[in-house]
């Protein structure tokens, strides 16, 4: 492409960026404030159901998975415990890269605002780079798991299982922390449905992979709890394919120069890491307390209250994964009207997501309440979990309304590029709370057993919720921008 041509293109691109914010190209301040706004919900909508159905097609996945893991032994709650520590034990690592990875989305979508779209693939190349890079120092990770297990007190039959299936998901850690990267990319340029496609795609392998695997259908091994895992690691190798054939595609090529940018860059990498870090720190720390919750607080307690206690997490995802969609939708959303010089707009669709994302939320929370007796059921029929697990869904439901402030409004601060003080206050009150408060619970009242540790849990949403509500309130974030031109129009 020529140098004209690259100008025109950027030119169009800002043209477009400024009307979907409801800019008035050419107008400048005087032109923005007089230009027609498009339905704040209407347009978050659009950006944001795409994004929630993928959340929401994850949500069942995880679900079926469970089920279909509970089935292997089912008056024996010990593979579904197994699944549960093991698969949170890989994940967080990856949830470090995966939570740094979330800003390719902060600069893709503000240089789509700015008319400059050519920049972003240069973030895209360089989170998968990142990915590369983590797979590999995850490798003495999964040598030691065992001696964690071990020490986190496990049952003796329970820490190969979960070793194992740990193990293999780490094996195809590049495919999952990769599949993120792009994602981002793609949330960024507001193609939304390009995630939705890939990821209904390989939950699809996945769920036809745990059915052949882990039962010996189709001519397949039974693997059994191996086979689950053999079945994730390969939904993610199509999840990841699918995006990379679009974004290395001739149209995409030559409309955003996706190929060129293939290199590692110092630059890019330093841009992902200093905005990214916060991000990265965030939610891997959150993934470390709340695997030390799992693997050491409800553990402790033994195979009935981990199985208990994932039933209970597989019914908060159906709650908060649409909310994370919502979220990833509000980082491009925020990002690109910082990016056309609005921020005007950024807050009224920051209000409108937030307002969608409660509304959702509480009626989890309300459904959790009606319905905790059948939703127990579903995993298992063994009195005792059945009575830890309706008891824990009961908590979950009393924290959804501050589940959905926080996800959402971290999601916003994330588009202005406003990523330091949410990290930070993430880890204060995690440690605070879930370890501080969830060992204080299990010390002071032993009887309460698993229900201590979750009140602690509890208690960290409910705090985050409120003071992220205090610094979305406060309004600063809206007169952030990583693009390099100040956010104007008010």
């Amino acid at each position: 492409m020529s140098e004209q041509q690259t100008i025109e293109a950027e030119t169009t691109a800002r043209a477009d960026a400024e009307s979907a914010c409801g800019v008035a190209s050419g107008n400048g301040p005087g032109g923005a404030a007089a230009a027609p706004e498009r339905g704040a919900v209407a347009e978050i909508l659009r950006i944001a159901a795409p994004s929630v159905a993928t959340m929401a097609s994850y949500t069942v996945m995880q679900f079926v998975d469970g089920l279909m893991v509970a089935r292997i032994t089912p008056h024996d709650p010990m593979n579904l415990a197994a699944q549960g520590n093991g698969g949170l034990a890989a994940w967080i690592p990856m949830s470090v890269v995966a939570g740094m990875s979330a800003v390719v989305n902060t600069y893709v979508a503000q240089h789509l605002g700015a008319g400059t779209p050519r920049a972003g693939p240069a973030y895209a190349w360089n989170g998968l780079w990142l990915s590369l890079l983590a797979a590999a120092l995850m490798i003495p990770y999964a040598v030691v798991l065992p001696s964690i297990m071990s020490a986190a007190g496990h049952d003796p039959r329970l820490i190969p299982l979960e070793c194992e299936y740990a193990r293999i998901l780490i094996a195809g850690a590049f495919f999952s922390m990769a599949t993120r990267a792009i994602a981002q990319y793609f949330y960024g340029m507001h193609r939304p449905g390009v995630v939705l496609g890939a990821a209904l795609a390989g939950n699809a392998v996945n769920l036809a992979g745990n059915y052949a695997l882990i039962f010996g259908a189709w001519g397949a091994p039974a693997l059994g709890l191996t086979g689950a895992a053999i079945a994730t690691v390969l939904g993610s190798v199509v999840e990841l394919a699918i995006p990379m054939w679009v974004f290395l595609s001739k149209r995409a090529h030559q409309a955003y120069g996706t190929r060129d940018a293939w290199r590692p860059s110092r630059r890019h990498l330093r841009d992902i890491v200093r905005l990214g870090w916060p991000g990265g720190l965030m939610f891997g720390n959150e993934m470390v307390c709340w695997g030390y919750f799992m693997i050491f607080l409800v553990g402790r307690f033994g195979s009935d209250h981990s199985a208990a206690s994932l039933i209970a997490q597989r019914y908060m995802h159906i709650s908060f994964m649409p909310a994370v969609g919502i979220s990833f939708a509000m980082t491009a959303v925020v990002g690109r009207c910082l990016g056309a010089g609005r921020p005007d707009l950024a807050r009224s669709r920051a209000r409108a997501g937030l307002g969608l994302s409660v509304v959702y939320m509480t009626l989890c929370a309300g459904t959790f309440l009606v319905f905790r007796d059948s939703m127990a059921h579903a995993f298992t029929d063994d009195p005792r979990v059945l009575a830890i697990a309706r008891t824990l869904i009961v908590v979950a439901a009393l924290f959804q309304l501050f589940d959905a402030l926080g996800i959402t409004i971290i999601g916003i601060l994330r588009g202005a590029g406003d990523t330091v003080w949410p990290g930070v206050a993430t880890v204060v009150l995690s440690w605070a709370c879930i370890v501080g408060l969830g060992h204080l619970f299990a010390w002071l009242r032993p009887d309460w057993e698993s229900v201590g540790p979750w009140i602690g849990c509890a208690a960290y949403i409910t705090a985050l919720g409120l003071v992220l509500s205090h610094r979305f309130a406060r309004g600063d974030w809206a007169a952030r921008t990583v693009v390099g031109t100040p956010a104007a129009g008010h």
